[in-house]
């Protein structure tokens, strides 16, 4: 009897013990919420245990490098397990945009000049209580935290900065036998130019792309204006500020200076592997700083950029966010979240792994220690993006970000070109048929 007892009372004391002893893993999910579990572990000195995931979007080359950071954030950290995922950029907003819907997004995602929508959906982490302790922004562009501020809130943190300039091809510089154009020129000489050079060389040599739709924002912002008024949800010009842009281009292409329409179309700028730049056939076009190197790996001529031309209140142009990380609003864990947001920008090893394959860092800490490395052509945009940077201090300009329906937009103003290319439409009944469907589009677009 007394050996019943015995076996019954030691048996109580085991199961007593086994459920004090239970807890939830890190890789498993907590009934109190929908992405992460934790668990207090004494290897990491009674710290909570996290997990966070991290989404991001490319090609299987950026898939390693960020994969590689995350791993070098979770030996700094290791109460923190980062589970990765990416998609390619095709699918990548329609697998993000369900998992929303459905409240089981990451508790990291990357966005870009599309993150106006997500800050209006309200799905974003709200940053601000963490900068000056787990997110520090002292050595980050000014340009940059504006861009992530929206709504007076701190909702996006860029994870890369490029700035648009003018490439140039030096080869046909000194075949026509005009100086390489230094920053502070003007529209005036960028029209004699590109006619000099096309005048000089002949033989189906231009002087520049057509990048009226591309340089459009920067046109207007030259002159006091902007492509789209973020505040006021409408155009942030008028028609006749289109106009002028457009005049300005079609006096250029009229005077022999600029790619004809059909080489336009068949040889697009935004590739590099078709432009006229690489094949020697076009001085100048604009681009992101970020594509000098694509250009210049296509072709044996020298490449340089510079500032675009100068307009009655400046160049225009500031550091742009190439992409960024944001948090997701019903994390579990904001702290840790923009810790590894600090990490990703402020980190030099991490740096050192990324590169520039978001654009340059957007730190000048993090730009420095890429400078020391850099090869001849990122030294060119280092310097490029430094000087942007600088000149934006005492020429600051308001950030851009895309306007709703952009890709119709688009669309829209790359057809008004090439009907007053193809000769279809006079400048004047083009803008006016521009400038109306603009403001159709962005309406039905709020």
């Amino acid at each position: 009897m007394k050996q019943r007892i015995l076996i019954f009372l030691l048996a109580v004391l085991m199961m007593v013990v086994t459920a004090c002893g239970g807890g939830t893993s890190a890789g498993e999910t907590n009934s109190g919420g929908s992405n992460s579990g934790s668990q207090v572990g004494e290897e990491n000195g009674g710290q909570e245990q996290v997990e966070l995931r991290v989404m991001w979007w490319g090609d299987q080359k950026r898939a390693d490098r960020t994969n590689q950071v995350l791993e070098l954030f979770q030996k700094k950290y290791p109460h923190i397990k980062i589970l990765g995922e990416f998609a390619p950029a095709t699918g990548y907003f329609d697998k993000l945009n369900t998992q929303l819907a459905s409240g089981t997004a990451a508790d990291i995602f990357f966005l870009g000049g599309n993150v106006v929508d997500y800050a209006n959906k309200g799905v974003l982490l709200e940053l601000d209580p963490y900068v000056g302790n787990e997110l520090d922004l002292s050595d980050m562009d000014k340009s940059m935290i504006q861009y992530g501020t929206l709504g007076g809130k701190l909702l996006h943190i860029s994870a890369g900065a490029n700035a648009r300039g003018i490439v140039l091809n030096q080869k046909l510089f000194e075949q026509a036998g005009i100086p390489v154009p230094q920053d502070g020129w003007n529209w005036e000489d960028y029209a004699r130019i590109s006619k000099e050079i096309a005048d000089k060389l002949g033989n189906g040599v231009y002087g520049t792309y057509n990048f009226t739709v591309d340089g459009m924002d920067i046109g207007l912002k030259q002159n006091g204006k902007q492509l789209y008024n973020i505040a006021e949800g409408k155009p942030g010009f008028e028609e006749a500020d289109a106009l002028r842009w457009f005049k300005q281009w079609e006096e250029m292409t009229t005077s022999g200076g600029v790619v004809t329409p059909e080489l336009a179309v068949s040889n697009p700028p935004s590739d590099p592997s078709k432009s006229l730049i690489v094949t020697g056939k076009v001085a100048m076009s604009l681009i992101p700083s970020n594509q000098l190197a694509a250009h210049q790996s296509l072709t044996e001529d020298p490449l340089t950029m510079v500032q675009l031309p100068r307009g009655p209140k400046g160049t225009g142009v500031v550091f742009e966010s190439s992409q960024g990380l944001s948090g997701y609003a019903k994390t579990q864990h904001p702290k840790e979240v923009a810790m590894l947001i600090n990490f990703f920008i402020n980190d030099p090893e991490a740096a050192k792994v990324l590169g520039n394959d978001r654009g340059v860092p957007v730190t000048s800490k993090n730009r420095a220690v890429l400078e020391g490395e850099a090869s001849e052509v990122d030294q060119i945009v280092y310097d490029y993006t430094s000087r942007v940077s600088k000149a934006t201090i005492t020429e600051p300009f308001a950030v851009s970000y895309n306007p709703p329906g952009f890709a119709e937009f688009s669309k829209l103003a790359e057809t008004s070109v090439q009907e007053i290319g193809f000769g279809r439409k006079t400048v004047e009944q083009a803008v006016t048929d521009f400038y109306s469907g603009t403001l159709k589009i962005f309406e039905s677009n709020q």
